[in-house]
């Protein structure tokens, strides 16, 4: 029997995790981050009164203890300087992966092993793995649900203390067991948003800190086709929310590029010649690998978005922390500050950040 402690977020996966290691005879304590609680009023929803009530809810059905650990300081040093310093400097940067880094398995798990406990747990759909050599690696969910690629940035030490009970469940499979167990947010909606802050629109959190810098949007030709709320509002490969309608044969505008020298917003057809919007090549730098090095793995498989296919790919190190990738087939608006995952097979390996695009 290990003592763990559950990252309980208030909603149904982190629920059935706590339940799922009671099953398996550990004493569990849950405890939820408070990490925001939306105090300069932004627009949007920032539900942490009702997730904390949930989660509590939850381990008194579950008899475990629960606790409230206060993060508010370090989530805004960690977490969201990094997410508004990425978007002032032009790039857009992954807030989930680093509140995986540095929160969930940086200071909550720290917190763990200070207070004790064996082990950290969390609802991940991801499955830990031990290898022969004793090391820990991170494989794919089981089913379909995966959500390794938003934990490319740990490394071992992190992983070794990690526990994903339901990992080798579908989503279905865990409404299930809660359900089974009746446990009380069996039938609670996921929640969607930022990391910990909630259903809050990015552009309107954005707006929130970032000035606007009004400027126009233009065509691959040079012509004027509307205008736009500031560069950093907008990504590249964005097909929505920029304003410019399809044009009248029914062909959407997708953006290709942001000229920050001229304040210019480029969009184009969204199509797989359209210039700027695919590419095979690219540096990506920060390098973390979660247990083996790069170099030592034969075929990596690289994975640019959270919900696209991993592509096998050349690699060559041209500086320290950097390695530039040849994709085997292009792949569809890479953007600096997003993140890389790379995988051999099913296991996760690590990750990086998209520097240049060519």
């Amino acid at each position: 029997m290990a003592r763990v402690l559950v990252g309980m977020s208030g909603g149904v996966d982190s629920s059935v995790a706590a339940a799922l290691l009671l099953e398996q005879g550990h004493e569990v304590v849950g405890a939820y981050m408070k990490n925001w609680t939306n105090e300069e009023g932004l627009p949007g929803d920032c539900p942490w009164e009702q997730d904390i009530r949930d989660a509590r809810e939850v381990c008194d059905f579950l008899g475990i203890e629960f606790r409230i650990l206060s993060l508010m300081d370090e989530y805004r040093d960690r977490v969201v300087d990094y997410l508004l310093s990425g978007y002032r400097e032009g790039i857009t940067p992954n807030p989930d992966v680093m509140c995986n880094r540095e929160m969930k398995f940086g200071i909550f798990r720290d917190f763990a092993t200070a207070q004790g406990f064996d082990h950290v747990a969390t609802g991940h759909y991801a499955r830990i793995e031990k290898r022969p050599d004793g090391t820990t690696d991170i494989a794919r969910g089981a089913f379909g649900k995966d959500q390794t690629y938003f934990l490319a940035l740990l490394e071992q030490e992190q992983i070794r203390p990690a526990l994903f009970p339901i990992g080798h469940l579908s989503k279905p499979e865990v409404r299930e067991v809660a359900e089974r167990l009746q446990i009380p947010v069996a039938k609670k909606k996921d929640s969607q948003g930022i990391c910990f802050i909630g259903n809050i629109k990015m552009a309107d959190f954005l707006g929130h800190y970032i000035d606007e810098k009004p400027g126009p949007i233009v065509n691959l030709e040079g012509k004027e086709v509307g205008a736009h709320r500031g560069l950093h509002l907008y990504t590249l490969g964005q097909r929505k929310g920029h304003g410019v309608p399809s044009n009248t044969f029914g062909k959407a505008y997708v953006v290709v590029e942001k000229r920050w020298d001229r304040n210019e917003l480029v969009v184009a057809f969204d199509e797989p010649d359209t210039p700027g919007l695919y590419a095979s090549a690219c540096r990506v730098g920060s390098i973390s690998v979660t247990n083996r090095p790069l170099d030592q793995i034969e075929t990596v498989l690289a994975q640019p978005r959270y919900r696209c296919e991993a592509i096998e790919v050349d690699r060559e190190e041209v500086g320290e922390g950097v390695l530039e990738l040849t994709f085997k087939t292009p792949q569809r608006a890479l953007t600096p500050g997003q993140i890389c995952a790379f995988y051999e097979g099913e296991t996760l390996l690590g990750g990086g950040v998209f520097r240049e695009i060519r």
